[in-house]
């Protein structure tokens, strides 16, 4: 069958659902992207100033719950319809979006930003399986890649739109989003129609427990657990490219090298990218990652398709480690520029490889069972983000941590930051006192606290995640008889 003929047999459901789940991933990583940098930024800039720690244990524990909801809104949507079901999570989205806009407590910010992640819960099984049931055998496979294509795209559109939108406020980055999400609203209250299927008839909370049952059959296989507790170490490196990156570059890159490099290179091509202050901003750095997906996932696919699944992680996994430690062992902008693609080759080698190790692993007539449980390490690995994204990098490389514990230990008087005493104001002390410019005061930071030094943390989780999974599969797939050709 030709590629013409695969798409003609796509129904309008199909395409709908496609271009939802695009609108959506821009939405969420729009905000995402720069959600670290609005927590933690200055209060006269117009963000929240919350510490690190407390970035990193909101954002943690929430989308560790939204990977975890899903186990629950999965059954409601089986329940009551996948079209109500939509129309609910658009409903929560964007009032969660709008309310993030305006709050600044940070109580009232974690409950709307949980609110926001339910929203989000309802959202994934419905879209995923709205794909499974709008494809067959012959059309599965090009359908699921087109899906992850837009998943991609919409990561990678998303954080440009907001970037170049927070130059006139930071409510204008979630308003963004919460419009994407009416697009979305509109979309599958006019076109969007629910697929053939049997509506479950099941009591709801009886549809819950069964799927809990169902997630503890498969990690009753010890085997299998073990390989979902060694994943958390990935994602948990993984994620730090949303938590923490960004955070790190606004503190201690100097990115208008990169605006002049550009500008020297073309003049538009350098206004397209940077700002009117002549920088590149943290968020469309960080971003290339995304870019590098949407370039290269074919080909990296293509030649890590001939490697077992194993071996592809685990080479995937280390080459992602040292791609994300060398991001942060300098403060020059341009090795970020390599250094995020050895990441993304990483990512790339091995992030796709992990459902499809699942698959391979779990009996024939239990792959769903093991499918539903994949949750775990996704889930267990924001919960250790938001961990060493805050507490971590709060006491390591926090450059207003960092700033306000040297000028205490040169006996200056430090004011308690609030909105009257700033972190800018922090800054612009600590360069009078020091008698520094702001340059001068980041590099003396830098060469005597040595914040990149994060870099170790970071490469140790993920090497120790590569080396577990090696002996994994040495001592305990290879060794039992398993088919190692294909696992």
């Amino acid at each position: 069958m030709s590629k013409t003929n695969i798409f003609r047999r796509y129904s309008r459901t199909f395409w709908t659902a496609n271009t939802m789940e695009l609108f959506e991933r821009w939405a969420w990583y729009g905000m995402f992207m720069l959600l670290a940098l609005y927590l933690t930024g200055s209060k006269d800039e117009g963000a929240l100033g919350f510490t690190q720690v407390q970035k990193g244990r909101l954002m943690g524990p929430v989308v560790a719950i939204l990977y975890f909801l899903p186990l629950i809104t999965g059954a409601i949507a089986d329940r009551y319809g996948f079209k109500k079901v939509l129309i609910v999570s658009y409903t929560i989205m964007a009032s969660g979006y709008i309310m993030l806009a305006y709050i600044q407590d940070y109580t009232l910010f974690y409950i709307a930003f949980l609110w926001l992640a339910i929203g989000a819960s309802l959202f994934k099984p419905v879209i995923t399986a709205t794909i499974a049931k709008t494809t067959d055998s012959k059309t599965s496979s090009v359908g699921f890649g087109l899906f992850y294509m837009m998943v991609n795209l919409g990561a990678f559109i998303g954080p440009i739109v907001a970037s170049k939108m927070r130059v006139f406020s930071w409510q204008t980055v979630f308003w963004i989003s919460a419009g994407v999400i009416i697009l979305n609203m509109i979309l599958v209250l006019l076109i969007y129609k629910e697929p053939k299927r049997e509506l479950s008839e099941e009591p709801l909370m009886k549809s819950i427990k069964t799927m809990f049952n169902n997630v503890w059959l498969a990690v009753k296989d010890l085997k299998f657990l073990l390989f979902l507790i060694i994943i958390i170490g990935f994602w948990s490196m993984y994620n730090q490219l949303f938590y923490t990156l960004p955070v790190f570059i606004d503190q201690w890159m100097d990115t208008s090298l990169v605006y002049d490099f550009l500008y020297s290179v073309s003049p538009g091509l350098a206004n397209a990218i940077g700002t009117s202050e002549g920088i590149v901003e943290p968020e469309i750095m960080t971003n290339l990652d995304a870019m590098y997906i949407v370039l290269f996932q074919v080909l990296i696919s293509t030649l890590v398709m001939r490697f077992r699944p194993l071996t592809a992680m685990t080479s995937g996994i280390v080459v992602a480690s040292f791609g994300l430690a060398l991001s942060f062992a300098t403060n020059n902008p341009f090795y970020l520029v390599f250094s995020l693609f050895i990441f993304a080759v990483g990512e790339m080698s091995s992030s796709p490889k992990i459902n499809e190790y699942i698959g391979k692993i779990a009996p024939k007539d239990k792959v769903a069972l093991y499918m539903g449980a994949s949750f775990i390490p996704m889930a267990g690995g924001n919960l250790i983000a938001g961990y060493i994204s805050g507490d971590v990098y709060g006491k390591m490389s926090d450059k207003i941590n960092l700033l306000r514990t040297d000028l205490i230990e040169k006996g200056i008087n430090v004011p308690q930051l609030s909105a009257d005493f700033t972190q800018n104001d922090l800054l612009k002390l600590g360069a009078q006192k020091l008698q520094m410019t702001q340059q001068e005061l980041t590099t003396y930071l830098w060469n005597n606290y040595q914040p990149g030094k994060i870099w170790v943390v970071l490469l140790a989780i993920g090497l120790t995640t590569a080396l577990a999974l090696f002996l994994y599969d040495y001592f305990l797939m290879r060794s039992s008889g398993q088919k190692t050709q294909q696992i």
